[in-house]
């Protein structure tokens, strides 16, 4: 069965907390709009499909609370709430396109309980929206594993960054339940071990074949011949096919090239910036220092030491051998690919 990463029932939100993993797999509740915001931006949930999800149910609640009398009201409530939530994290582009659906959806309302009702029900089709186009990823990407492959892959694009069976992991979850046997490699990904912590811990629940790495690692991995194919998520595409990803996806991509392995990018439309012309634009989020000299909490850099730490890079179109979305595997030039086979302006 899929993870449950994030769940509506009775009016109320619930998220796994990533933070806990692998060690403790605990769901929380996110009863106001501020704390909705803080599980964003502590990554208690995290993976640009689950962002905009619970964003899009944190709008719910804040009306909920809010205890809106009119119709006027509830619009500046859902305003409020769209404007404090897209400011918990810049990259991942589902975020805004979810907030934007939970403003555009009420703006037409005739009245303060079709706004509630409407309110409510996008937030829901979101979520299950995100749930079918994982397992059409899922379908499109397994087309793609043979029996016997080495897969890698980077940071974690599973069930826990989305709805449902996940991004980069769905067609490797597709492939197992066919009975093609293959072999994963997870990149434990640095600073915050997603790969490690969370890709490793989806895998082996489901009884796939995982070996985690150091992400130092990767090259040697490739040289000796283990792995056949890469496949890792997005939090944004631009228009060129540029892709913004977790940090050090850049340079698993220059590897898999030196070695001629594909690198497919697996991701929703929703995660498709048509309004990005190039990978350049994309705002990549700074995160705090600490996370890279007291990771975890132990000391791993002297005192006062300067820190750079973006959570994400950008992957030029070029080292992409192709981008799988719900409708397809899509290959270069994607300036005329993506518009041409998924509507993008």
């Amino acid at each position: 069965m899929p993870i449950e990463t994030v769940s509506w029932s009775e009016q109320q939100l619930t998220i796994i907390d990533q933070t806990l993993l692998p060690g403790t797999c605990t769901r929380v509740r996110l009863g106001t709009m501020e704390e909705v915001w803080r599980a964003i931006k502590r990554l208690e949930v995290r993976g640009a499909p689950a962002i905009g999800i619970t964003a899009a149910f944190g709008v719910v609640v804040h009306v909920l609370n809010r205890e809106a009398k009119t119709l006027s009201e509830v619009l500046d409530v859902v305003e409020e709430a769209t404007q404090y939530l897209a400011t918990s994290r810049p990259t991942a582009v589902n975020l805004f396109w979810a907030l934007e659906r939970m403003q555009r959806c009420v703006s037409g309302s005739e009245s303060l309980e079709s706004a509630l009702e409407t309110l409510e029900r996008e937030a829901i089709l979101i979520l299950e929206e995100d749930k079918v186009m994982c397992r059409m990823l899922g379908e499109h990407g397994a087309s793609l594993i043979h029996e016997g492959d080495g897969l890698l892959t980077h940071c974690n694009a599973g069930g826990l960054a989305t709805g449902d069976y996940g991004t980069a992991l769905a067609p490797m979850y597709h492939a197992h339940d066919a009975g093609v046997g293959f072999k994963v490699f997870a990149d434990e990904t640095r600073p915050l071990l997603q790969g490690a912590r969370l890709t490793a811990w989806e895998l082996q629940q489901a009884g796939i074949d995982v070996t985690v790495i150091c992400d130092n690692m990767a090259a040697q991995v490739m040289r000796e011949g283990k792995v056949q194919c890469v496949f890792v998520g997005s939090d944004r595409i631009a228009a060129n096919g540029d892709v913004a990803n977790k940090i050090g996806t850049y340079g698993v991509a220059v590897l898999a090239k030196a070695h001629g392995i594909p690198f497919y990018v697996v991701a929703p439309t929703s995660t498709i910036d048509s309004k990005i012309a190039h990978g350049d634009d994309i705002p990549i989020e700074i995160r705090d220092a600490a996370e890279v000299t007291h990771g975890f909490g132990i000391e791993t850099a002297p005192d006062g030491v300067q820190v750079y730490n973006p959570a994400f890079d950008v992957t030029p179109n070029e080292l992409v051998t192709g981008i799988i979305t719900e409708q397809g595997i899509h290959s270069a030039p994607y300036v005329e690919t993506l518009p041409k086979t998924l509507s993008v302006e």
